[in-house]
């Protein structure tokens, strides 16, 4: 067997190929690099890592490895490591990395096997979920075009969590301000990550929203 590091690819990662050669420096959608003055930017966050921890154990596994659950369902609460952790049920949880470093629960949560233990089971999510995150003062917007659940920041408060339906796909919408700008997370099966991509294009097109290019392979 090879020792060479696998490589992952992005579940969109022939929409951002496309998206770069379709770049001609204007403002639309399928910018390389965006001008910071536009309302409304889609990144795919697909790389980043991500895990999944399901079972009645959950809350003390955590507890046990230095982290603090949300005290209640669908909220999020960032971690002191810079990650989030998503409470989706009292037996469920989604931690997602910090965009700029590891996570320190990473290491005890790939320890665990996959028969789980003391009622503490991994959940695959970084291949499961296709991460997605929409950013600016729009994002909200363009949600009500696929979403039944109003995102508006003055319903929709920072770190609350929705499980709905977007573009007819069971997802996971968290919103996660990034740097005092409105943003939302989007989970969803990965399996229909280009179909879902290809409907938040359209829906952002009325607001002149642009993609942020990412690269679309990492080590694993």
């Amino acid at each position: 067997m090879s020792s060479e590091p696998l490589i992952r690819r992005s579940f969109v990662e022939r929409r951002l190929s496309h998206a770069e050669l379709a770049s001609d420096g204007g403002t639309g959608v399928g910018e390389r690099s965006p001008r910071v003055d536009v309302r409304l930017k889609l990144i795919d966050l697909s790389l980043v890592p991500r895990w999944g921890l399901k079972g009645r154990g959950v809350s003390a596994w955590l507890s046990r490895n230095g982290a603090s659950l949300p005290s209640a369902d669908n909220r999020a609460e960032r971690q002191a490591d810079g990650s989030l952790l998503a409470r989706l049920s009292l037996a469920e949880v989604l931690v997602l990395a910090a965009l700029d470093r590891q996570a320190s629960l990473a290491e005890a949560m790939e320890r665990i096997p996959p028969e789980g233990e003391d009622a503490c089971y991994p959940v695959p999510r970084r291949d499961s979920h296709c991460w997605f995150v929409a950013v600016g003062e729009d994002a909200h917007k363009m949600f009500a075009k696929l979403c039944a659940v109003d995102l508006a920041p003055d319903r929709f408060a920072d770190g609350q969590i929705a499980q709905t339906s977007v573009a007819r796909l069971s997802a996971i919408v968290v919103r996660n301000d990034l740097k005092d700008a409105l943003s939302f997370f989007l989970l969803a099966d990965s399996a229909s990550a280009e179909y879902l991509w290809d409907c938040l294009l359209d829906a952002m097109t009325e607001f002149g929203g642009a993609v942020s290019y990412s690269p679309v392979t990492a080590s694993a």
